[in-house]
C-alpha cells in the first residue's frame, strides 16, 4: 500500500504529533509518575505499519485547506488505538508484559488511561468553543460503547451462526465507529455544519470497515494467521460459510474450531477461504464497500490538495490482494 499523500502528510505532522502525546501525558500531574511511565512504555511497544492517524488531518484540511489544527485528533487517533489493540490482545489471550518494568497488569491500566483519560484530556484541553468541546467528549464516549459492543459481539459470537451482514455488524463496531469517530471530530474541529459531520461519520465509519477487511486480508498474507488462531469470525469466513454446501459447511465449522491448536486444519482452512466462490463474493463486497465510501467522499467533497488522498486511500483499501487456489 502507498500513497505518496497521505504518506507525505504523515512525515510533516509526525513529529507535532509526537509532541500532543508527549504534553498529553505530561498534563496528567507530577503526581502521576507511575501512570506517565506506564503509558509511555505502551505506547513505545504499540507501533502501527499505517500512519492512519492522518485522517483527522485529511479531514481538517479538507473542511479548511489547514490540516495543522487537527494534530491533536491525531495523537486521540494513535492513543485510542493503542489501548484497543492491546485490549484487544487481551481479549485473544495473547497479551503479555509489555517490557521488564510493565508488566501485564500495569499495561493493562495503562491501555484504559490511553484510550479514555487522556484524549478526553486532550479535547478539553483544546481552546474552541464549549458547544464543540461537549460534541468533541460525546464522540469519544460514542464511540468507547460502540467499540466495546463491536468486540463483545466477537466474543460471544457462535460460528456456526456467521453471516456475512453479522460480521460487518461487528466490523462496524470494532473498526467502524473509531475511524468514524475520528473523522467525526475533525470535522467538528473544522466547525462543519451537522450534516457534513454526518457524512464525515458515515465516511470514517464505511471506511473501518474497508481497513478491517484489509487487515484480515493481511494477516493470511502475512503468515501470522492470528485470526485463525484466535478464533475469529472473519468476512471471508463468513463469505465462504454461506457459499458452503451442508457438507463443507460442516467440515468449514470443524475446521474453525481446530484451527486454534492445528497448523494442518489452519492451512486446510486457507485453502477453503481462498476458493473461487469465496474469494469472488469478497471482492464483489470490497467493491460495494468503495463505492459507498468514494460517494460520500464526492457527495462531501473539499479543497482539492486533500481530497485526492482520502479518494487514493479507499481505493487501496479495497484491492483484492488474496489469491484464488485452483
Amino acid at each position: 500500500m502507498n500513497s505518496a499523500s497521505y504518506l507525505d502528510l504523515y512525515r510533516q505532522f509526525s513529529s507535532d504529533i509526537d509532541v500532543e502525546m508527549k504534553a498529553g501525558i505530561e498534563r496528567l500531574g507530577p503526581s502521576s509518575t507511575a501512570v506517565k511511565d506506564a503509558v509511555t512504555q505502551l505506547l513505545q511497544h504499540q507501533t502501527f505499519r499505517y500512519p492512519l492517524q492522518v485522517l483527522p488531518l485529511l479531514v481538517h484540511g479538507a473542511e479548511t485547506g489547514d490540516p495543522g489544527p487537527a494534530v491533536p485528533l491525531s495523537a486521540v487517533h494513535v492513543l485510542w488505538w493503542t489501548s484497543a489493540c492491546y485490549l484487544d490482545d487481551l481479549a485473544d489471550g495473547q497479551a503479555a508484559s509489555v517490557s521488564r518494568e510493565l508488566g501485564e497488569n500495569e499495561a493493562l491500566l495503562a491501555s484504559i488511561i490511553s484510550g479514555n483519560a487522556l484524549p478526553l484530556h486532550i479535547i478539553q484541553s483544546q481552546q474552541v468553543p464549549d458547544s464543540a468541546r461537549s460534541a468533541l467528549t460525546a464522540e469519544l464516549v460514542t464511540c468507547a460503547v460502540v467499540g466495546a459492543e463491536g468486540q463483545l459481539s466477537d466474543l460471544r459470537r457462535d460460528a456456526g451462526d456467521a453471516t456475512r451482514d453479522s460480521v460487518v455488524t461487528t466490523y462496524r463496531g470494532k473498526s467502524g465507529a473509531p475511524f468514524g469517530m475520528i473523522t467525526a471530530m475533525g470535522a467538528i474541529l473544522a466547525g462543519a455544519e451537522h450534516e457534513r459531520i454526518r457524512m464525515w461519520r458515515e465516511f470514517g465509519d464505511v471506511f473501518g470497515v474497508l481497513w478491517q477487511l484489509f487487515n484480515d486480508q493481511q494477516d493470511i498474507l502475512s503468515g501470522r494467521n492470528e485470526d485463525l488462531r484466535n478464533g475469529t469470525i472473519t468476512y471471508l469466513f463468513a463469505c465462504a460459510l454461506e457459499n458452503a454446501s451442508p457438507r463443507s459447511r460442516t467440515r468449514l465449522l470443524d475446521l474453525h474450531a481446530t484451527a486454534k491448536s492445528s497448523e494442518e486444519a489452519r492451512s486446510e482452512l486457507i485453502a477453503s477461504l481462498l476458493a473461487p466462490a469465496s474469494l469472488q463474493q469478497y471482492e464483489a463486497d470490497l467493491h460495494r464497500f468503495r463505492d459507498e465510501a468514494q460517494h460520500l467522499l464526492t457527495s462531501l467533497g473539499g479543497d482539492g490538495n486533500y481530497m485526492p488522498a482520502l479518494h487514493r486511500l479507499v481505493e487501496e483499501s479495497a484491492e483484492l490482494l488474496l489469491h484464488q487456489t485452483e
